[in-house]
């Protein structure tokens, strides 16, 4: 079992830059896969990206570029540094512990409550 405590959205304008931060309850070195996801009304809720305990990360093509995710075990926590902001990153953002590098649920996964990001001049 693992509580995770997302930080750090707001109201910002375009090109404006963020950066969300996901500590977890435990020790995040024995959890191989942490992202974040984010949702609109309506939609589904879709990877952003993700970071694996190597490092390894996938980023959805959308962002690219724009938004860097990283990890600092020894803090227990996950970071989403989000620059160049458009409105179309307006949306709830969630951080995930479990998941695949992909996205795909393997077996067990946990969530944090969200944190509204909007995005709007």
């Amino acid at each position: 079992q693992v509580q995770l405590v997302e930080a750090g959205g707001g109201l910002v304008q375009p090109g404006g830059s963020l950066r969300l931060s996901c500590v977890a309850s435990r020790s995040t070195f024995s959890i191989n896969t942490m992202g974040w996801y984010r949702q609109t009304p309506g939609k589904q809720r879709e990877l952003v990206a993700a970071i694996t305990s190597g490092s390894s990360t996938n980023y959805a093509d959308s962002v690219k570029d724009r938004f860097t995710i990283s990890r600092d075990n020894a803090k227990n926590t996950v970071y989403l540094q989000i620059n160049s902001l458009k409105p179309e990153d307006t949306a709830v953002y969630y951080c995930n512990a479990g998941r695949l590098l992909t996205g795909a649920l393997l077996l067990k996964d946990y969530w944090g409550q969200g944190t509204q990001v909007t995005v709007s001049s």
